[in-house]
C-alpha cells in the first residue's frame, strides 16, 4: 500500500507542486459581505503598513481564504468584506500571503466575543521611510496621504486600535541608513497626528537577515529596536528566527503566519498591562 501511495505521489507531483506553490492558484475568486454587523465600539481597527512584506509575498494556502464572521477587511471600494487573504489590495500582480488573517486568528481568541477585527491595508512594495515622510507616489499610490484617507474612513466604521508597521528593506542602501531611527520616529508622530491619538499602539518588526551579508539590515534592526526603546507607545516584535521565500527578502507563509501571531500576542500583552 506505502508501494502505490509512493507511485502516485510520484506520477502526480507537478500537479500537487504547482497546486501547493502557485500563490494565485487559491485566490478568492469573488468577495463576500459579512452577514453578521457589529457596533462602532466594537469593531477594532488595525492599519497595516509600511512595505512588501506587510502587504504580503508568500504562498497563499487555501487555510488563508477560510472567513471568519469576526474578522474582515475593505475593497479597494472601501467596501466592508470577509478577510481572506491576500488582504492587500495593491499591486495585483505581486500579493500574497501577508500576517493580517493569522493577526486576527489570534487576537479573536483572546478577546470577548463580541469583538469584531477589521483590517485596512495601506502597505506598498518597495516604499522607503523616505517617501513615507514626503508623502510620495510610489507604485500609484501617494502613501501618507492614502493612509491618512483610510483612517478618516476608519474613524466613521469603528475604533482604530493600532498600526501593524514593517518597512525598513528599501533604506539598507539608504546613504542616510544611520537616520532612520529619527525618520521613524518623524512618521510615527505623523500617524499619532493623523489618528488624533498621542498613545495610538504602533507594532512594529524587525526585517529579515536573510543575507550571508547582512550589517546593513543589522543597522537598521538596531534602530528599530532604538525607536522602540525610545518611544513608550511602540512596541517590538522579533523576526530573526524567520525564513524567506527564497529571495532572500520576502518572508515565507510559515514566517507570516508567526509574525501575525506574534504581533497578536504583543498587543495583547500591551493591553491587559
Amino acid at each position: 500500500m506505502k508501494y502505490l501511495f509512493l507511485l502516485f505521489l510520484l506520477a502526480n507531483w507537478n500537479s500537487i507542486y504547482s497546486q501547493e506553490f502557485d500563490k494565485m492558484s487559491v485566490f478568492p475568486n469573488k468577495e463576500e459581505y459579512p452577514v453578521k454587523s457589529y457596533s462602532k465600539e466594537n469593531t477594532w481597527i488595525f492599519i497595516l503598513a509600511g512595505q512588501s512584506n506587510m502587504a504580503g509575498r508568500a504562498i497563499v494556502a487555501p487555510r488563508d481564504t477560510i472567513a471568519n464572521d469576526r474578522i474582515v477587511a475593505i475593497n479597494i471600494e472601501n467596501k466592508i468584506i470577509m478577510a481572506k487573504e491576500p488582504i492587500s489590495f495593491f499591486e495585483s500582480d505581486k500579493k500574497g500571503l501577508s500576517c493580517g488573517l493569522a493577526f486576527a486568528k489570534e487576537l479573536i481568541k483572546n478577546v470577548p466575543d463580541s469583538i469584531c477585527v477589521l483590517l485596512i491595508p495601506a502597505a506598498v512594495g518597495g516604499s522607503s521611510i523616505d517617501k513615507w515622510i514626503g508623502d510620495s507616489i510610489h507604485r500609484n499610490v501617494k502613501l501618507l496621504s492614502n493612509l491618512k484617507g483610510q483612517v478618516s474612513w476608519a474613524k466613521k466604521n469603528g475604533i482604530i486600535k493600532g498600526v501593524l508597521w514593517h518597512q525598513g528593506e528599501s533604506d539598507v542602501l539608504s546613504k542616510e541608513i544611520f537616520n532612520y531611527k529619527t525618520k521613524l520616529k518623524k512618521l510615527f508622530t505623523e500617524f499619532r497626528r493623523t489618528t488624533e491619538n498621542d498613545k495610538l499602539i504602533i507594532l512594529t518588526a524587525e526585517i529579515g537577515m536573510f543575507r550571508k551579508n547582512n550589517s546593513k539590515e543589522k543597522v537598521i534592526n538596531k534602530q528599530i529596536q532604538q525607536n522602540v526603546f525610545l518611544e513608550p507607545y511602540a512596541f517590538l516584535v522579533k523576526s530573526k528566527d524567520f525564513k524567506s521565500i527564497g529571495d532572500d527578502l520576502h518572508f515565507d507563509s510559515k514566517s507570516q503566519r508567526m509574525l501575525g501571531k506574534r504581533f497578536a500576542q504583543k498587543y495583547l500583552e500591551i493591553i491587559r498591562k
